[in-house]
């Protein structure tokens, strides 16, 4: 998974994407770079201490490291990109990484470049990393989830965002964590902190893009849940992070894209949440691209892959 991503970003960093096709009449604006991380507008997510903080250790760094691979993230920030014309559209986007990194490139600041040139107001989610010590690990990037998405919607109308069209975008391991919002927005994983909590953590609509969702073999990616659930993690522990459990007739509609020749996470994930949703009555609008391989972000070029922001944008209009 690693190096499928790590390919991917270097020809992120080393050119300038091709903005996707969007409806006729949208402005893209100049592509952000990753040099510009963290973006226009950084929020903090915790007013003071953040929950779980005894247990937290700052991780070895090496000298190769990418440097859009965030890691030692001890005070988690939405990092906020508002689009020149706004419609009132936000998303709060969870970039992927296997729980181990945050990759902020092709999973958050091209989609921020992307979607700003569609109205959409985008906030990319540094969350911290559960391996890194804090308390409550199985929990800790739902925490930072819940805690955004509420800030979000209390932040609203100074973000130009209308209350009830906040979705969130989730890639790979942060699909899990976008799935894992969608299922368990109301899970009391954390002791409210200021009126912020007070305010509704459910999302609008969900965009699962090559998810990791279920944490059982043979399908799940190994490295998501081991590094999310601690090794070795009970049979209970699994099946209560394993997002296609948990869908209820609640759950928001859901957008699923994934590659079928994904060889990091397998597309039956994709197939088991869209089933789970189906079964509960959600909505779901699910795309199988032939190809498009791991980490294709806003679409790898030549491939079927491309296609998924527009489809995206005209869905979540609905």
């Amino acid at each position: 998974m690693a190096m499928d991503r790590r390919q991917w970003l270097q020809g992120v960093l080393a050119m300038t994407v091709a903005p996707v096709s969007l409806p006729a009449g949208a402005q893209t604006p100049s592509a952000p770079a990753v040099a510009g991380w963290p973006g226009p507008c950084v929020v903090p997510l915790w007013p003071d201490a953040v929950p779980g903080h005894e247990g937290y250790r700052d991780p070895p760094r090496r000298a190769d490291e990418p440097p859009a691979f965030l890691r030692g993230i001890a005070s988690p920030t939405l990092h906020v990109y508002r689009p020149a014309q706004p419609d009132g559209r936000a998303v709060l986007v969870c970039p992927g990484g296997a729980y181990r990194f945050v990759s902020i490139a092709n999973e958050g600041v091209e989609v921020a470049r992307a979607f700003n040139a569609a109205g959409i107001t985008v906030c990319v989610l540094a969350y911290r990393l559960p391996g890194e010590g804090w308390l409550q690990r199985s929990d800790v990037p739902l925490q930072d989830a819940q805690r955004a998405l509420r800030l979000i919607r209390h932040r609203a109308a100074d973000w130009g965002v209308r209350r009830d069209a906040i979705g969130v975008m989730g890639f790979s391991a942060g699909g899990h964590l976008a799935a894992t919002l969608a299922t368990a927005w109301d899970e009391p994983v954390y002791a409210a902190v200021d009126v912020i909590d007070e305010v509704s953590a459910r999302p609008d609509h969900a965009a699962l893009l090559y998810p990791v969702i279920t944490l059982t073999t043979p399908y799940t990616h190994a490295e998501s849940r081991d590094q999310l659930l601690g090794v070795p993690a009970s049979e209970a522990l699994i099946h209560h992070r394993s997002p296609d459990e948990h869908v209820q007739p609640d759950t928001p509609r859901c957008f699923i894209a994934h590659a079928a020749d994904d060889g990091a996470v397998p597309i039956e994930n994709a197939e088991r949440m869209t089933a789970a949703l189906r079964r509960a009555g959600v909505g779901v609008e699910y795309h199988a691209f032939e190809h498009g391989e791991h980490a294709f972000g806003v679409g790898r070029p030549g491939t079927p892959s491309a296609a998924w922001p527009a489809l995206y944008d005209a869905w979540s209009r609905g």
